[in-house]
C-alpha cells in the first residue's frame, strides 16, 4: 500500500452513501477516523476494540470514532474528538487526507462519515480510555491484504440478501460497517 497514491486517489474523489440498507434520513450522523502510518516497508492502521459493557457494537473491533454531538463545529470535529477521547491522540497530528464513502449501519442506524488521516511514524504513548475502548490494535495493511484474512458471508438483512466482509487477524475478527469501510479503503489504495 503506497500512502501517496492514496492521496491521489482520495484528493476530488466523490462521495457517496451506501451500506446495510437505504438512507431514510432519520439516521444519526457518526464520523471516524481511519488513521494510517508508515511502518517499516508497510502501513499500518489503528483500530480499536470497543468495551463489552457499551450498549450497541460492545467488543466490536472499529475505527475511532462515534457519534456527533451538539458542541462539534462539524463532522470532521466529532472524528478528532472522539479519537483524542477513545485513545489520548492529538488527531491534530494527523494530516486528512480526504474521504471515503459514508455507511449507513443497520444496528444503531447511523450514517458513518469516514475521514482518512495519515500519521508521520507509528503512533506511541496512546491510551485507551476505559469507558469506551477495550484494547488499541495496529494492524499492518500487509495482514489485512493478505488472502487468508479477508472473506465474505451473504447475510439476509431488510429482506435483501447482502454481503458482510469480515477480516480475521491475529486473535480478533473485523466485521460489519468496519471491515465493509476497511475494504473500500484498500480497494481505493491499493486500486482494486
Amino acid at each position: 500500500m503506497d500512502l501517496d497514491q492514496l492521496r491521489t486517489a482520495l484528493d476530488g474523489r466523490p462521495q457517496s452513501t451506501w451500506g446495510d440498507s437505504p438512507p431514510t434520513g432519520h439516521e444519526h450522523r457518526s464520523a471516524v477516523l481511519a488513521l494510517l502510518y508508515p511502518d517499516d516497508d508497510d502501513v499500518g492502521v489503528v483500530l480499536i476494540r470497543r468495551a463489552q459493557h457499551l450498549r450497541s457494537h460492545s467488543w466490536e473491533v472499529a475505527f475511532p470514532g462515534g457519534r456527533q454531538e451538539p458542541g462539534d463545529a462539524d463532522l470532521l470535529d466529532t472524528a478528532k474528538r472522539e479519537t483524542r477521547e477513545e485513545i489520548g491522540l492529538d488527531p491534530d497530528c494527523a494530516e486528512i487526507i480526504g474521504q471515503i464513502d459514508r455507511y449507513i449501519t443497520v444496528g444503531s442506524r447511523s450514517m458513518v462519515h469516514p475521514f482518512v488521516g495519515v500519521l508521520p511514524s507509528r503512533p506511541a504513548g496512546l491510551i485507551p480510555d476505559p469507558a469506551e475502548v477495550e484494547r488499541i490494535l495496529m494492524v499492518s495493511t500487509a495482514e489485512l491484504l493478505s488472502d487468508e484474512a479477508w472473506r465474505e458471508e451473504i447475510w439476509p438483512i431488510s429482506g435483501n440478501d447482502r454481503p458482510i466482509t469480515f477480516f480475521e487477524l491475529h486473535g480478533d475478527t473485523v466485521w460489519g460497517a468496519t471491515a465493509a469501510m476497511l475494504r473500500q479503503l484498500l480497494s481505493i489504495a491499493t486500486a482494486r
